[in-house]
């Protein structure tokens, strides 16, 4: 599958696109799904410890795995596809750190193996990294990317130009109005009306996620 970083992509994943990822053969919903997934697996396996080749490694088998397992997924409120998502990619993570551990001979019974891989399952990440807190932050960010695309794509571009400047960039508010050519009221107004509609637009986002 080819990435792609279309910010209208990393939308939360619908019921319907969950449905029409249960028939293998629905080569364009799994493509959407690639598309709108691989950044967030990929960025969370970078910032597990794993190497880039790792990490496209982690990708390719959590979606692989995903495939396989998606028809037994079933909606559920109390647990979320986003859950489900999670612990797929957290099992493909242990994967690449259990292979770069060294392969000793044992005589070991195979009993003593399965108990020795359960334990080489736990290892946590080499940097401590909490891997729950970064797969919240990256989703966030995800959805906040979502929301700001759809408003830029409403909003006055020279609006969309200022609330970027002074709320995404954090300029200060005198050299927004010395750039772009506006008024201090100008600012704190644009600031005003497009974050009430981020804020609208993050929670109809959130709402819909799984």
């Amino acid at each position: 599958m080819t990435k792609s970083k279309r910010p209208d992509e990393l939308l939360p994943t619908r019921r319907s696109l969950l449905s029409r990822l249960k028939n293998w053969e629905d080569n364009k919903s799994w493509q959407e799904f690639f598309d709108t997934y691989w950044s967030l697996i990929y960025g969370v396996a970078i910032k597990s410890g794993l190497t880039d080749a790792e990490a496209q490694d982690v990708v390719q088998e959590t979606i692989i795995s995903a495939a396989k397992h998606i028809k037994n997924f079933k909606y559920d409120a109390s647990k979320s596809f986003k859950a489900w998502l999670l612990n797929m990619t957290r099992w493909r993570i242990t994967d690449q750190l259990r292979k770069r551990l060294p392969v000793r001979p044992s005589s070991r019974p195979r009993g003593e193996e399965t108990t020795r891989t359960k334990t080489i399952e736990r290892i946590p990440s080499p940097t401590g990294y909490d891997l729950d807190a970064k797969w919240d932050a990256e989703w966030r960010a995800h959805i906040q990317e979502t929301a700001l695309q759809r408003i830029r794509n409403r909003v006055n571009p020279k609006h969309y130009q200022i609330f970027d400047a002074y709320v995404i960039k954090e300029w200060p508010v005198e050299k927004v109005t010395a750039i772009l050519h506006v008024t201090e009221h100008q600012v704190y107004k644009v600031k005003s009306r497009v974050a009430a509609l981020l804020k609208k637009e993050l929670a109809q986002l959130e709402k819909g996620a799984l």
